[in-house]
């Protein structure tokens, strides 16, 4: 089976890198003789980390002959088909899949978060071509509403869950080894944080580094930064490390897998990145997210959690509190259930996706 699989990949993204890593784990328990081609932002760092073919994102005639050639074209997972943070990416992957289409190719929605999507045009083409492929599924229901908005009825929907929530968890002896390289040794709480840059980070930051200080004073807890995009998520955990007393900043680039355990030694994440709070959902770790994109309150609300706020209206004192909260309820932290159910959705989209192109 031949799969060709567009996506926001080989940009460094933990989050993206672990979509694909989730994505393709499920995929090959399905598929013995399963070859994969991913279009990518850096095919050698793809084929290098995932183990797959890769295509560089703007040769468009390696990936339309690559498209020809295949079963199926998965567009997904992520949140590509938004015009928000990006205005010219909507429209890039809606070629893709136009492309795929064009060719007679079976094209699946994977996983995928959508929208918002602003302006008539936008709404439109999305209309257009989205009514055309094959199968729809989305990680929450506030992409489902945004559908229904779209009037994009004609494809099978279903509602599942983001492709990370069906990766396995990690032993944590990758993220201790990594700890120890730091310098970082336990003798109190470690409170994980995972923030990016955005549009409101100066109020946020302040904000932020003086909740931190409170709580590595009120409760000796070391306050650990942990980069999801590299180098990106560097630069902003330094600037935010710069307003504060101590904390330490993990300056290098990890693996989905060690992520994944640096997160599952933590008491507690503190997130503004979608993949830190799911990574923490999967470790099995309490986490408090602050939202910048709807995408972050549609998965807390999936678990039965709401966002601390959002970058440009949390407080400190509100970061402090909760965090306190948590983290006094460690033991009773028990999300097991919905998060176990949305295990089950995020495997559903492999299954939903073979089937699909073996009847191609």
């Amino acid at each position: 089976m031949k799969i060709v699989v567009s996506g926001y990949y080989g940009s460094k993204n933990g989050g993206d890198e672990a979509m694909l890593s989730a994505m393709l784990e499920v995929l090959r328990e399905e598929v013995a003789d399963l070859s994969v081609t991913v279009i990518s932002l850096n095919p050698e760092y793809t084929k290098r980390r995932h183990n797959v073919d890769a295509v560089p994102w703007l040769d468009i005639w390696s990936i339309i002959k690559k498209i020809r050639a295949a079963d199926l074209l998965i567009s997904g997972g992520g949140s590509l088909l938004q015009n928000v943070t990006s205005g010219r990416s909507l429209y890039y992957y809606l070629a893709i899949i136009f492309f795929a289409l064009a060719c007679g190719r079976k094209v699946m929605l994977y996983a995928q978060g959508i929208g918002p999507i602003r302006g008539v045009f936008a709404h439109k083409l999305m209309n257009l071509i989205l009514n055309r492929v094959d199968l729809i599924t989305v990680r929450d229901r506030g992409s489902l509403k945004e559908l229904s908005r779209l009037k994009i009825t004609r494809p099978q929907i279903y509602c599942t869950a983001d492709p990370v929530l069906a990766i396995k968890p990690v032993p944590l002896e990758f993220g201790e080894k990594i700890l120890t390289r730091h310098s970082i040794v336990r003798n109190g709480k470690f409170i994980g944080v995972a923030i990016r840059h955005w549009l409101d980070l100066e109020h946020f930051q302040r904000e932020l580094a003086t909740a931190l200080d409170r709580l590595a004073d009120t409760t000796d807890a070391k306050i650990i930064f942990i980069p999801m995009k590299f180098p990106e998520d560097i630069l902003a955990a330094q600037s935010t490390a710069a307003l504060m007393k101590n904390c330490a900043v993990l300056n290098e680039e990890f693996t989905t897998q060690e992520i994944l355990s640096l997160v599952g030694c933590m008491d507690i994440l503190i997130g503004v990145r979608l993949h830190a709070l799911i990574f923490a959902g999967v470790m099995n770790v309490p986490m408090l997210g602050i939202s910048y994109d709807p995408k972050i309150e549609r998965f807390l609300d999936s678990i039965g959690e709401k966002p601390l706020g959002t970058l440009s209206d949390v407080t400190a004192d509100k970061i402090f509190d909760e965090t306190l909260k948590k983290l006094s309820a460690h033991k009773n932290f028990r999300n097991d259930a919905l998060l176990k159910e949305l295990g089950e959705l995020a495997r559903k989209n492999a299954k939903l996706a073979v089937a699909l192109a073996n009847n191609s």
